[in-house]
């Protein structure tokens, strides 16, 4: 299924939810780099409306790291600030020395949302695949909320599902909601109704969910939970949006 259909194709068993939804990014140059790639990825980092390329700042991370055959290294300090969609974000160059999978994640500072009257703070995390080694693609990191993959989360076509888990404390989350979001940067995609720019789909009593994406492209799946803490804003405590977030490159089908 080619980009150009997809404002016609964003259908299906999912419950649509308004535009404008907040989501963490970390975009790798290559979801899968071969040796012929080079031996570094270059990330982008921001905090964005994807489908409307729509940036917001995203200030220093409290915490981004790299995980690599069970070992993982603080990458905060290597950040560069760069301007993503108009606003503040980073970017990162990461020379990939081994075969295997690095999962890379990212903590935000909370971020207040008036319009929602609660801060959010979305435990971002992407996967890349380096050298044909897919060793690693189902590691958990133990983050407050993470979606943990039940699909590998590369090497997929466009149309085929991704499944993952929902976890809060390490603790599968029953129906919990995801919100689901194309990136918007090549595609020029356009939908019939500001409903089809975010759509919803829900967990079932194990914590796992299932979406199939319509195109080629990065999607990226947020499963939202109210923490169970507040946050001062101007003298009163707020609530705090905890986001597990996830983003999966799906490959354009070349069969016939």
């Amino acid at each position: 299924m080619k980009r150009h259909l997809l404002s016609a194709t964003l259908a299906g068993l999912v419950a649509a939810t308004p535009a404008l939804a907040h989501y963490g990014m970390i975009i790798p140059s290559d979801p899968m780099v071969s040796q012929e790639d080079g031996r570094s990825v270059g990330l982008t980092m921001s905090f964005s409306h994807p489908f409307e390329m729509d940036g917001m700042m995203l200030d220093r991370p409290v915490a981004f790291s790299v995980t690599h055959e069970g070992e993982t290294t603080d990458l905060l300090g290597s950040l560069q600030e760069a301007t993503v969609m108009d606003d503040a974000g980073f970017t990162l160059d990461y020379p990939l020395e081994r075969p295997g999978t690095y999962i890379f994640a990212m903590e935000p500072q909370p971020y207040w949302e008036p319009a929602e009257d609660a801060f959010i703070i979305h435990y971002t995390k992407t996967y890349v695949t380096a050298y044909g080694d897919d060793e690693g693609w189902d590691t958990e990191l133990g983050l407050k909320t993470e979606i943990v993959p039940l699909s590998k989360p590369f090497g997929l076509w466009e149309g085929n599902v991704f499944q993952g888990i929902v976890k809060m404390d390490g603790e599968a989350v029953p129906y919990a909601e995801v919100e689901v979001e194309f990136l918007n940067d090549t595609a020029g995609a356009t939908a019939p109704d500001e409903l089809m720019i975010t759509q919803t789909v829900k967990a079932d009593e194990n914590g796992v969910f299932t979406y199939a994406p319509p195109s080629e492209g990065w999607w990226g799946f947020a499963a939202l939970n109210t923490a169970d803490y507040t946050l001062p804003q101007e003298g009163e405590d707020k609530a705090v949006e905890l986001g597990a977030v996830i983003w999966v490159h799906f490959e354009g089908w070349t069969g016939q």
